[in-house]
């Protein structure tokens, strides 16, 4: 069995290689459902093989070699050690973690199988309790990308070019079975784009479709800060704008990238920021009187595809998280001004592909196995990784982070209170873990 989890993480590594080379994003979408399939097979058979093994026995056979410091340590008489334990290991998935979201009291999972299952949180940190507090909430029949919440419901992206609506109803205080709402591009929008010839970009050699559709897997979205507008970004290479609640496509960026857009983030000031596997970062905006986005700058720093955003501090720092194993921090002007790369956080041993911020907390997860946890420092004090969260047995897919403090003070600092932060990670071992991280909020002089 050991031997057999070795070749699985040796072909899990050599496939996320072979996404970051590959030019076009139909080459990505066919490797991509290729290894799906063959990594639910392998991982539900190793399951199986593994019944009677202990949990203790499994994490000590898989748990992932140390990384070395990402940084030269220095002390900082302004922050204070930091304690983190895993509370619960949820497991039932039969197929890998695709993606997680937290809407108030309940974590949501999403897999490859296209299954959304909802654990409520205060049960999901129970160890005894976490098993028996999971439910399936939503089945569809195409691998789950990324789900948002909406604060009604939830958005999801599929691996057929789909985005589906899906709307939680609410019966005696808790949340039932999601009920779909609506699949997008809505019925609408194709027809009021179908009659005019106009309307239809090439997609494919010999191939037209509505500028309306995504042609290939939707890998991101990100909601407007006054949640008016959600972005889709897709490996076709396109950025798209919906109009919410209408869910009306607004605009379509049919080359946003020159490779396959891996991830979205959202500014508090309006800012769109798109990842790419052709190693940049870019910056989309609304001018003056405009009513569609417009390019507005490229950054460039990382050597490799970019595979993750996230938006922290308030809105005014930029994470990117890369093949090339790092995490770039891109400081910018509120005022349009170019975004600069003000530090680089480096540890991981492998690919970097997913991020959560939460105020001055920043986790990053990685096909190494593993979770890092970052955190700001007063002024020109610079980064920390406070942590390194080890037990999983495959790459870390997914990251979800709750930030709560002693006080009311979760994006600034506070005098001498302390926060937990919840960190959420799934993994391609099909498991979620959920990490309870106590941080010391900085001291104000």
């Amino acid at each position: 069995m050991f031997i057999t989890i070795k070749i699985t993480q040796c072909l899990t590594n050599v496939y996320h290689n072979l996404l970051s080379m590959l030019p076009y994003a139909g080459c990505k979408f066919a490797v991509s459902r290729v290894y799906n399939n063959w990594f639910s097979m392998s991982w539900s058979s190793q399951k199986t093989q593994a019944h009677d093994v202990s949990e203790t026995e499994q994490t000590i056979l898989f748990s992932s070699q140390s990384s070395h410091p990402s940084l030269q340590y220095s002390p900082n008489p302004n922050l204070s050690p930091c304690l983190y334990q895993c509370t619960a290991t949820l497991k039932g998935n039969s197929f890998y973690v695709s993606s997680l979201t937290v809407d108030g009291d309940s974590l949501y999972i999403a897999s490859s199988d296209g299954h959304i299952r909802l654990w409520p949180l205060d049960m999901a940190m129970d160890a005894q309790r976490a098993e028996l507090s999971s439910s399936t909430v939503a089945v569809t029949n195409s691998s789950i990308k990324c789900v948002i919440a909406t604060g009604n419901g939830l958005v999801s992206s599929h691996q057929d070019g789909k985005i589906r609506v899906w709307h939680a109803p609410r019966r005696n205080g808790s949340c039932g079975h999601l009920a779909l709402r609506a699949v997008l591009p809505t019925a609408v929008d194709c027809l009021r784009t179908f009659l005019f010839p106009g309307n239809y970009v090439e997609v494919r050699r010999h191939r037209k479709r509505t500028w309306v559709h995504h042609v290939d897997a939707v890998t991101a979205l990100a909601l407007s800060p006054d949640g008016a507008e959600m972005y889709s970004v897709s490996w076709d290479r396109s950025l798209k704008v919906w109009r919410l609640p209408s869910l009306r496509c607004a605009q379509s960026v049919s080359a946003a990238h020159g490779d396959a857009l891996n991830a979205v983030a959202v500014s508090a000031d309006g800012h769109v920021f798109t990842g790419s596997a052709d190693g940049t970062v870019k910056a989309w905006r609304r001018g003056p009187g405009q009513r569609k986005l417009a390019l507005v700058g490229t950054m460039e720093r990382h050597k490799a595809a970019v595979n993750a955003l996230a938006v922290g501090v308030g809105g005014t720092v930029l994470y990117s998280g890369a093949c090339d194993r790092s995490v770039v921090v891109w400081e910018y002007c509120a005022g349009g001004g170019m975004a600069a790369a003000a530090a680089t956080l480096r540890g991981h041993t492998k690919a970097v592909l997913c991020l959560a911020a939460a105020g001055d907390v920043v986790c990053s997860g990685s096909a190494d196995r593993t979770v890092r946890v970052w955190r700001r420092g007063a002024a020109e004090a610079g980064y920390t990784c406070l942590a390194v969260l080890d037990g999983h047995a495959g790459a870390v897919k997914s990251l979800a982070l709750v930030r709560k403090s002693g006080g009311d003070h979760d994006d600034g600092p506070c005098d001498g209170c302390c926060s937990a932060a919840h960190v959420c990670s799934g993994s391609l071992d099909c498991d979620v873990k959920i990490w309870r991280v106590t941080i010391s909020c900085l001291r104000v002089p």
